[in-house]
């Protein structure tokens, strides 16, 4: 076999559990005869070589910056070769967060110093405000997938009034795709720049939006409650985040003004093709990670609990990263931690008519960083499960 022959079976492959390889643009198939031979010839072939598609990581310091770190540990085709943090210039990752040590990784270098000619995609973890500029500097070659919420809003006046300031990208806004993967697959595949959901929005509009483009809930009236891990307010130092302030109780935030707000009112508007507004309360939790959004709804004339489950059966049958469970059964928080997984489920309301969804993900991985890997491998053609299969992390 010649060396451009068997990369480019390297290429092809994905190598997702022990017995099994999945074509970039196939099923998954049993692995049969001697398939396990070069698989293992591939992956070593992969460890040798560098990857194929270079990653630049801007704003790594944060928790979101991170969790890309982690997640890509075990991509076989994603490759850092850039890192920027402003304030860590200089330093290593390891030094950063310790327990991303034993990674072999570039240094720290502010955005300004970036070199970009070693790079072929971008995830971008800034703060909101900060990426316009800088997405709008970047090399017009680059994929791009913006963790931050400068991109989210379609409205930039909306944006204005949300996030307190003019936007300073609007052409680039044009150009933006909206990346709830399972919902907006076909126009994240061809996309440039990719705004990456945010994590109340992702557990929200995932278990609503099949449900409302189906006519089976009423558009008044949809009253949200979630909750959220601390690590969901990011890493810098803040009153309200510290130990004492949070632990041992529950605090509501963003009562009626939370950011999130007008995205999660955006996509279930476009779902609707007419105007939604919701009544969305987020609260913390003292706890580092994961996510519970619960959320109440009347159901469509002549309409049941049954015609519900159904829909959202229908709708994510197949779906590697969106579960519906079993009839009964509560998803919870703890069977998400550290993965890429949304678990849902619905169950009737002692309200006549009424009903009650409750949906799952970890903050940090499917509502953010994980989406985000999800979304890039969309973007460069590789299947989207690739380096997300990640099992959760239980007890």
């Amino acid at each position: 076999m010649s060396t451009t022959t068997f990369s480019s079976i390297c290429f092809n492959q994905v190598f997702l559990r022990k017995g099994e390889v999945k074509n970039r643009n196939q099923k998954v198939k049993p692995n049969v005869g001697g398939a396990s031979v070069l698989s293992a010839k591939c992956m070593q072939s992969s460890e040798n070589n560098k990857k194929e598609v270079r990653i630049g990581l801007l704003g790594a310091s944060g928790y979101t910056g991170a969790e890309i770190v982690r997640l890509l540990a075990n991509h076989p085709y994603f490759g850092i070769t850039l890192m920027t943090a402003d304030r860590k210039a200089g330093q290593s990752m390891g030094s950063v967060f310790t327990h991303l040590a034993a990674q072999d990784l570039p240094t720290l270098v502010s955005v300004k110093d970036a070199d970009f000619s070693h790079v072929d995609a971008v995830f971008c973890c800034l703060p909101h405000g900060t990426t316009q500029e800088i997405i709008k500097g970047l090399p017009r070659h680059l994929k791009i997938v913006d963790l931050s919420a400068d991109f989210r809003l379609r409205d930039i006046a909306e944006y204005e009034e949300w996030y307190g300031q003019p936007h300073s990208a609007p052409d680039l806004q044009k150009e933006a795709v909206y990346g709830l993967t399972e919902i907006l697959r076909e126009e994240v595949k061809s996309a440039r720049l990719v705004a990456n959901p945010g994590c109340y929005p992702t557990s929200i509009q995932l278990p609503l939006v099949p449900l409302i483009k189906a006519k089976l809930i009423e558009h008044g009236n949809i009253i949200i409650d979630s909750k959220s891990g601390v690590s969901g307010a990011g890493r810098g130092a803040k009153e309200a985040n510290l130990y004492s302030e949070i632990a041992e109780g529950i605090y509501s935030y963003g009562v009626t003004r939370h950011r999130h707000a007008p995205e999660i009112e955006q996509g279930l508007s476009d779902a609707a093709q007419s105007r939604i507004t919701v009544s969305f309360t987020p609260h913390l939790m003292p706890m580092i990670r994961g996510m519970q959004s619960t959320i109440y709804v009347e159901m469509s004339q002549g309409v049941t609990i049954e015609d519900l489950y159904q829909q959202l059966r229908k709708c994510y049958e197949g779906e590697e990263f969106v579960k519906l469970l079993d009839k009964g059964v509560v998803p919870r928080t703890h069977n998400v931690r550290g993965s890429n997984y949304c678990l849902m489920n619905v169950f009737p309301d002692r309200i006549p008519g009424r009903a009650i969804i409750i949906s799952v993900i970890d903050n940090l991985v499917k509502g953010a960083s994980g989406q985000a890997v999800q979304n890039l491998n969309i973007m460069l053609g590789y299947p989207e499960n690739t380096g997300l299969l990640y099992q959760p992390l239980f007890p």
